[in-house]
């Protein structure tokens, strides 16, 4: 059942004095199910409220020492009748273990058998493994305890405080929100140190000790240089009393950010080599998190509609802080060709909202799980990235710092925010608040007749750049608040928002236009170059720029780009969104191919190892020559072979029917990880045959089957070059997805995700109408409106 926005108000109006006290039993987790005791004081004006506690057995409640018989329908437990004023409530029971990530999660490495339980939460998921109130604005303070296996080691949100025979002891934290406690425990290998008077450590499964150790100089020095970099940005200190970060198996996000104890999908922890757009993705991902620390965690939104107050600005933080901290000078290019764009995709659809909707408009938590989308991270982040251009980065800060004064360890709202903005500047916060944050949709910014113009209303500050038309050269820059008049261009390209400043539109003119189709490559400045490439991803996904010309502008510009991440960006995105969404089946072989020659002539040309690494991978997702495939899995390839890269292979050549169950097998023995168990699984589906497909649909079709095996296994099952082979598989997919998505938040997000990357009949878009118009869980529907927005727009 979905907390609603009018129970949680009346709930957190009715409560105070909340705290919490939780001890855990994971010493079996063979039997499938742990012991919870959960202690909770509170104080209730009305004498009858409700906490929450999902799929509970040999449950037994006490209400001040005398047990109760309680009024308990699976996920509330209902304490009705007790009296107004101060109560301790103890709670008893077996929780199960889950394999989908959300809740208690259990997962034995296969490389080790090693068994790890770990405690992800988010929204309606601290219920899965404690009894609590769970909602934002009922934040406690928590204390742990927790038994495990003497050998294992065990993570949460507070300093240990004591460790005996198994048990271990934290202290208690201050006020928190139940969505962001945790516990990982497990035989970690852990790499400690002091800083700033804190304990820090980083920790990774037992499989996984040589890749820690290989980054760990990194991962510590980046952990540091944030942390003081935000020392230096936030007037309120740090406010937990360890720093924790781990790399965990089966996390739903790409990371959590719990207080004291940060946890990271352990993908990010790539075995064998760590490349530079791994890096660079990592470092700002360790940044937005420890952002959170302040934007979420000491300061907590009150309702689900200021996920922005928190995604908006953690994101932001995270790309600024991996640049100016960490000197990831790739990273403005990484927010232009990777983030931004998919903040484009999001503002076209039906789904589009305000980056702060009203909190009416998320009516309970159901809803709100489709505002962690790109709305809240990536056109937020580029919404606050104009405010700190057109406010001035000393006004932005001293409002961000007197927000997070004035609300440390509470709850806040958009008003509480731009009353802090408001003091902190004599600008038009609150008009710019209203277009910008209070509107869905984006501007459209073009030049007429010499003036820079916007089709929209809010206000925006932005570089212009003038090109030579016939080398792409830059000739000129200005910046200027639109609308405003340019000097005197004529004959020159003229391209708006040159340095990605706001979130906008660009409608080029033809003759720029073909300016950046024929001189993309050879424009200097790369973060210009990163918005071009932007611009023509939104061109292809509006149908202003046909596939055929956007394919013609990959394989012509492209083998020229000098910058590794671009490469990698631009083949990322025409490999998984191009080829499904717009290029007709019929067209995908010769499409691939054409996509596989650019990717030669690129490897061909590059000196630099990222650009081998880009190069290579793009070849691997797209070439049909299968000799060279095996010549690369024999030791004849550019680079050495990374895991990841491997598995790459070896599920391109399955997929073009060169790899056989003998072949992905002697892989996996190569390789007896959680990766090559994964990776044996998508190679297997990815076989062009109608027994393979049978075979890895019935694998995914399991009532248990885990969160990653289930990603992988419809991974490997799509392909846009099998699309007559897996036609019968999407309607099939349309007819199981509802049943699947039953498990969960979590769980129907990943179903959603696995939404069939082939490209799609008229009949079959039909079919996705038609299962919309039936019983279909939130946040699967949310999913499914979105696909077909982009199929359809």
């Amino acid at each position: 059942m979905s907390l609603t926005l009018i129970e949680a108000r009346a709930r957190a109006a009715d409560l105070s004095d909340l705290a919490y006290a939780v001890h855990l039993d994971l010493r079996e987790p063979g039997q499938g199910h742990f012991g919870c005791r959960t202690t909770v004081g509170f104080t209730t004006a009305s004498g009858a409220t409700f906490l929450e506690l999902t799929a509970a057995t040999a449950l037994t409640v006490t209400v001040d020492g005398a047990e109760i018989d309680p009024s308990y329908d699976g996920t509330r437990l209902r304490l009705n009748g007790i009296g107004a004023g101060p109560h301790e409530v103890v709670v008893d029971a077996r929780l199960p273990y889950v394999t989908d990530g959300d809740g208690m999660h259990l997962m034995t490495d296969p490389a080790d058998g090693a068994t790890y339980a770990s405690a992800y939460t988010g929204m309606d998921v601290a219920q899965k493994w404690f009894c609590c109130f769970d909602q934002n604005d009922l934040k406690a303070p928590f204390t742990l305890t927790v038994d495990a296996d003497p050998a294992a080691t065990v993570l949460a949100n507070g300093r240990v405080t004591d460790h005996d025979d198994g048990r271990w002891t934290f202290a208690t934290t201050p006020p928190i929100p139940t969505a962001m406690t945790v516990v990982c425990a497990g035989p970690w290998h852990s790499r400690t140190w002091s800083h700033a008077g804190l304990p820090f450590g980083w920790h990774a499964r037992a499989s996984l000790a040589a890749d820690l150790d290989r980054d760990f100089d990194e991962l510590r020095a980046t952990t540091q240089a944030c942390f003081d970099h935000y020392a230096t940005l936030f007037e309120p200190p740090y406010a937990f009393d360890s720093y924790d970060q781990a790399f965990v198996p089966g996390q739903n996000w790409g990371a959590l950010e719990t207080p004291g104890c940060v946890t990271y999908r352990d993908e990010l922890l790539p075995r064998g080599r760590t490349t530079e757009v791994q890096r660079g993705s990592r470092t700002t991902t360790i940044a937005h998190e420890m952002a959170h620390m302040w934007f979420g965690d000491l300061v907590t939104m009150t309702w689900w509609e200021d996920t922005w107050l928190q995604e908006s600005f953690a994101d932001y933080m995270g790309y600024r802080v991996a640049a100016d901290a960490c000197g990831r000078t790739d990273a403005p290019l990484r927010r232009e060709s990777q983030r931004k764009v998919t903040g484009y995709d999001a503002d076209r659809r039906r789904s589009t909202h305000p980056v702060a909707p009203r909190a009416e408009d998320v009516p309970d938590v159901d809803a709100a799980a489709g505002n962690f989308d790109m709305i809240s991270y990536a056109k937020g982040n580029a919404s606050l990235h104009q405010l700190v251009v057109w406010l001035g980065d000393e006004a932005f800060l001293r409002g961000v710092n007197t927000y997070l004064a004035r609300h440390r360890f509470g709850n806040a709202t958009l008003a509480d925010f731009v009353d802090a903005l408001d003091d902190a500047s004599d600008r038009d916060v609150r008009g710019w608040v209203q277009e910008w944050l209070r509107t869905s949709g984006h501007d459209t910014l073009r030049v007429h007749d010499g003036t820079l113009v916007r089709d929209g209303a809010r206000p925006h500050r932005v570089g212009v750049a003038a090109l030579e038309p016939s080398s792409g050269r830059e000739v000129a820059r200005v910046v200027v608040d639109v609308p405003a008049a340019l000097p005197s261009w004529a004959g020159l390209a003229v391209v708006p928002n040159a340095g990605g400043e706001t979130f906008a539109r660009l409608e080029l003119d033809d003759a720029s236009w073909a300016t950046v189709a024929e001189h993309l490559s050879a424009v200097e400045d790369a973060l210009l170059r990163a918005v071009l490439w932007s611009t023509a991803f939104t061109r292809v996904q509006t149908r202003t720029l046909g596939e055929a010309a956007f394919v013609d502008l990959v394989t012509t510009q492209l083998p020229r780009e000098p910058h590794w991440l671009l490469v990698d960006a631009v083949l990322t995105r025409t490999v998984g969104r191009v080829l499904p969404l717009r290029v007709p089946a019929s067209d995908v072989l010769d499409v691939e191919r054409t996509l596989a020659a650019a990717c030669l002539l690129g490897l061909g040309h590059a000196d630099d190892p990222e650009l081998v690494a880009a190069w290579a991978s793009g070849l691997a997702a797209t070439t049909d020559d299968d000799a060279l495939l095996g010549r690369w899995l024999d030791g004849d390839a550019p680079l050495e072979l990374t895991p990841t890269l491997r598995w790459a292979v070896v599920h391109r050549l399955a997929e073009l029917g060169h790899a056989d169950v003998e072949l992905v097998e002697a892989e996996r023995r190569r390789d007896e990880s959680v990766q090559g168990d994964l990776g044996a699984a998508r190679a297997l589906a990815a076989r062009p045959t109608a027994e393979a497909k049978e075979a890895a649909w019935a694998a995914a079709s399991a009532p248990e089957v885990d969160n990653r095996r289930f990603e992988a296994l419809l991974a490997g099952l799509w392909s846009p070059r099998q699309a007559d082979l897996v036609a019968p598989f999407v309607g099939r997919y349309l007819a199981d997805a509802p049943r699947w998505a039953a498990r969960g938040q979590a769980f129907a997000r990943t179903v959603g995700r696995a939404f069939p990357g082939v490209p799609l009949s008229g009949a079959q878009v039909d079919g996705l109408r038609a299962a919309l118009a039936g019983d279909v869980p939130a946040v699967l529907r949310r999913s499914w409106e979105d696909q077909l927005d982009d199929l359809v727009g």
